[in-house]
């Protein structure tokens, strides 16, 4: 048996499984585990791999999830994430899904685990421990090169208007500091808090990020922060959100592409 993230304990998926996944990363990474044929519905955000995911029904958002839709796909097993959906959600689905797999990675080393959970479930135990390899020897090697290069303060953007942020309690800054990019502020009251872009925020921060997802920052983001009188002298650079904030199989990439971005 295999327990989530809220300690549900899960036996072996009879087959075959219906799968509904409400989390853009765990879709990825169940297509990854070869159960693509066992998708039959996903969230509007979930796009990757884009031509497989082409034939699977969407069933709204990640927050606003059209349950009518769910229940139509008549689904064995639903797949959530504690961040990343509502808790109401959760009991509603529960009221006519067997079967909730709740997870919940808080840094890139849940992965192997996270991995191994969808495998033994879903009976791709093989293909789990072989991309757990892959993982960790991806891991391995932006540790190793992380050892040479100086530790940055980064401000790391995930929205505007307002502006916010991560703090150090969350999948996205763990991920950051393994290629050696501290996020600020270093306390933070909410995981996710609202800031204002002044000398408060801005003067423990050598660099300002900003991601592409959830907020889609472009290039005139970057034009507009840099004109505040507040970032005199610091400097702003784009990141792919993607690879910083996706777990599951995009974190083997997320490790190859930050070892690069630091490069």
């Amino acid at each position: 048996m295999w327990r989530d993230a809220v300690g549900t304990q899960h036996r072996r998926a009879q087959a075959p499984a219906r799968i509904v996944s409400l989390v853009p990363s765990l879709t990825e990474l169940v297509c990854d585990l070869g159960l693509a044929a066992q998708l039959v519905g996903r969230s509007g955000f979930c796009v990757h791999p884009r031509e497989t995911l082409k034939r699977v029904p969407k069933v709204g958002g990640t927050k606003d999830v059209d349950l009518a839709k769910v229940r139509a796909l008549v689904p064995t097993h639903v797949l959530l994430n504690i961040d990343e959906n509502e808790k109401p959600t959760a009991a509603a689905l529960a009221q006519f899904v067997p079967h909730l797999i709740v997870t919940h990675p808080l840094a890139p080393q849940d992965n192997p685990g996270l991995y191994r959970l969808l495998g033994g479930i879903f009976d791709r135990e093989r293909e789990a421990e072989a991309l757990c390899a892959r993982f960790e020897q991806a891991l391995d090697a932006l540790i190793r090169a992380a050892r040479a290069w100086p530790r940055r303060r980064v401000l790391y953007l995930i929205w505007k208007n307002p502006w916010m942020t991560v703090s150090r309690d969350t999948y996205i800054s763990r991920t950051l500091a393994l290629a050696g990019l501290d996020t600020v502020p270093e306390n933070a009251g909410a995981r996710y808090p609202e800031v204002t872009l002044d000398q408060t925020v801005l003067r423990d921060a050598e660099l300002v990020l900003l991601a592409g997802e959830p907020y889609p920052f472009r290039e005139r983001d970057a034009v507009e922060l840099r004109a505040l009188p507040a970032m005199r002298g610091k400097a702003v650079a784009r990141i792919d959100g993607e690879m910083t904030s996706w777990y599951g199989s995009r974190a083997v990439a997320g490790m190859d592409y930050l070892r690069r971005y630091r490069a």
